[in-house]
């Protein structure tokens, strides 16, 4: 069966590391009954208290690459040298089949790719800090990483904002609760329309 055969809709949210689209997209799907996580595909390490299949396909780079081979990616990208991220087309038709309309937390790469595969049945969202300094502010103080990472992710940061007239629907989290409300009133009204 075709992708390309369902009427549900497709939420993409994406956002430079540390503007909370995590938190955004989780409050979406709390919130929101018909929305269902699409769960990206990764090479990366599994991370303490992460599930596979909950909240990665977590794959060898050299499958990854077999299935970029086979074509079996919506969209995908090498974000660090030899760790992968991407959508399985799989997960969208099991997902869209089961009745869902599909969230997305991807990086902003992957978010114009989505939006590119499948035209108006996407809002894609991007979120962004109030401003870079704060943005490097909440990664010190996730404090998951080392320095060095830490300024990779900031100047990755920089270069993810240029893409942000790639997208629909831009919101700043600034306050966070504002920003719950502002993107489950735009969600709903999309999929309702």
């Amino acid at each position: 069966m075709s992708h390309q055969a369902f009427d549900n809709k497709l939420i993409v949210v994406s956002a430079p590391s540390g503007a909370g689209k995590t938190t955004l997209v989780k409050h979406l799907l709390q919130n929101i009954d018909q929305l269902s996580f699409s769960i990206s595909a990764t090479s990366r390490k599994m991370r303490e208290g992460e599930t596979n299949g909950r909240d990665y396909y977590f794959l060898t780079a050299q499958d990854f690459k077999q299935k970029v081979e086979n074509k079996e990616f919506l969209e995908w990208e090498e974000v660090y040298p030899n760790i992968y991220y991407g959508t399985l087309l799989s997960e969208v038709d099991r997902l869209s089949a089961a009745g869902f309309h599909v969230i997305f937390d991807v990086d902003v790469v992957g978010g114009v790719n989505i939006k590119k595969h499948f035209g108006e049945r996407v809002l894609s969202i991007f979120i962004k800090a109030p401003s870079l300094a704060i943005l490097e502010q909440r990664l010190r103080l996730r404090s998951t990483d080392q320095e060095s990472s830490i300024r990779k992710r900031v100047e990755k940061a920089e270069w993810e904002m240029s893409f942000e007239s790639s997208f629909d629907l831009v919101i700043v989290n600034d306050n966070l609760e504002e920003a719950k409300k502002e993107i489950t009133e735009k969600v709903k009204h999309f999929i309702h329309q």
